[in-house]
């Protein structure tokens, strides 16, 4: 870049295959293995290491096929407490930097570095130090690109994947994005790939061959953020601290059930997942619905308003189970899963005479934590979470 930062400056950071990272970051003997992340056989990938990805596979590949295209990769489940810990450390490294990060997923984010070279120099120094940090704290890799907006920072960031740094000047903008092919361009799906290729447009620099209102005739005004992408064009805003509007767990079951014992059983499970995911992101929910797709693949859901908002893992298990136990079972269970929605940063007012059991739930849910965070997940279950006739324990 030039000696001075341009007046807009935002970088993307992205981790690198971020849950099969991890897994390989906490255990040392999977480096080098290709490792999958995700449910059961009938589940889907949740994330693939760079070694697995060589052989075809993909995140939302089901599981089989997955397995059929890399038969000896490691298959781990899904741990999303501990990639939500270390999510925060990256995120909290990036808000030193700017109170402008905005975070689209557990492993994405957006930085507005605009303003911020007299304080922690040019990009050039800023993003190698970032990455140094990142590495240093979670012993993950990361790739970032630099632009000068939002949608020119993805595309860098992509460039030289993984562990990638691409700093993207303006002055180079045109040349980078024409040759790209322009389905690369966010917002392109085979629709409209279709209708782009009945006018030969392959690559970005393709576009330029027709006016923008030409675009606009044809795509509305898709055409018209068509026409500005391939220009380089996006005056889009960081938007910092976006709110999510529910969490969810839910699992593809080894086998189709209509055993309640087995079904409440994935139940605990993922009420353990989500209360912990709802207390270290310090979110209480309001509402929970319990999900369900049976054999036949049709699918229902059912929800219910909490007298209080919570973060306690038992009241969202009881929540769902009561749920569970209203539905009539007609047909086997292929899915099952739990959502908590109604999100907010603060439960009811402390009344004069608290509940006791709430107390306790609340006790019981951080003395757990406490002991898996110094010794892992496995290290205690509660006694719901045993081995059934299913013939495996939900992770």
């Amino acid at each position: 870049m030039s000696k001075d930062q341009p007046a807009r400056c935002i970088m993307h950071l992205d981790m690198d295959a971020f849950y099969a990272s991890v897994e390989q970051a906490d255990d040392p003997t999977l480096k080098g293995q290709p490792v999958i992340v995700g449910g059961t056989t009938r589940g889907v990938v949740s994330a693939a290491s760079y070694e697995a990805r060589r052989y075809g596979v993909r995140s939302a590949m089901p599981m089989v096929t997955a397995r059929r295209l890399c038969p000896q990769a490691v298959v781990l489940p899904v741990r999303m407490d501990r990639y939500l810990e270390l999510s925060e450390k990256v995120m909290a490294i990036l808000r030193d930097i700017s109170p402008l990060v905005e975070q689209t997923s557990i492993d994405e984010a957006f930085v507005d570095l605009s303003g911020t070279a007299r304080l922690f120099g040019l990009p050039a120094e800023l993003a190698p130090d970032v990455k140094r940090q990142i590495l240093a704290q979670t012993s993950l890799t990361c790739s970032i690109g630099v632009a000068p907006n939002k949608f020119l920072a993805k595309m860098a960031s992509e460039r030289n994947k993984p562990d990638g740094l691409y700093i993207l000047e303006e002055r180079r903008v045109r040349s980078f994005l024409r040759p790209l092919p322009v389905v690369r361009i966010p917002g392109i799906g085979p629709k409209t790939e279709e209708v782009l290729k009945k006018y030969n447009v392959y690559k970005v620099e393709d576009v330029f061959r027709y006016p923008p209102e030409f675009w606009e005739s044809h795509l509305g005004r898709q055409g018209a953020l068509l026409y500005e992408r391939a220009l380089g064009i996006d005056p889009s805003p960081v938007v910092p601290d976006s709110e999510p509007k529910s969490f969810g767990a839910e699992d593809t079951l080894p086998r189709d059930t209509r055993d309640l014992r087995v079904l409440t059983m994935w139940l605990l499970s993922q009420a353990e997942r989500l209360g912990r995911e709802l207390r270290l992101s310090n979110w209480f929910a309001g509402k929970v619905t319990l999900k369900l797709k049976f054999a036949d693949f049709t699918q229902r859901t059912k929800t219910v308003s909490l007298s209080e908002p919570t973060q306690a893992t038992q009241t969202i298990f009881e929540a769902a189970r009561h749920q569970l136990q209203e539905f009539p079972l007609a047909l086997d269970v292929r899915l099952i899963g739990i959502a908590v929605s109604f999100l907010c940063r603060n439960p009811s007012q402390p009344t004069l005479f608290p509940d006791p059991d709430h107390r306790r739930r609340e006790l019981l849910d951080r003395a757990l934590d406490a002991i898996r965070e110094k010794f892992g997940q496995p290290s205690v279950q509660r006694a719901g979470l045993v081995a059934t006739a299913a013939g495996r324990r939900p992770r």
